[in-house]
């Protein structure tokens, strides 16, 4: 699988979570789905967002040493 297939993939099923996540919030709207969300939630998202930053340059990087290697 590529660098781009996986973010993608990443991208994808982040997207479904917090549409999900979304959903869940209108049945459970309480002070322990807001501590769920701040530690959990929040927490994935922004590692979600940190790791799609690491792959970009990943790609980079690989593109680069491809093309030197030709």
């Amino acid at each position: 699988m590529s660098l781009n297939s996986s973010r993608a993939s990443l991208a994808a099923v982040t997207k479904e979570l917090a549409r999900q996540w979304q959903e869940t919030k209108y049945h459970w709207n309480d002070s322990k789905a807001l501590e769920f969300e701040k530690k959990y939630i929040e927490e994935l998202l922004s590692s979600v967002d940190t790791a799609m930053s690491v792959i970009d340059q990943l790609e980079k990087v690989t593109n680069k040493i491809r093309r030197d290697c030709e």
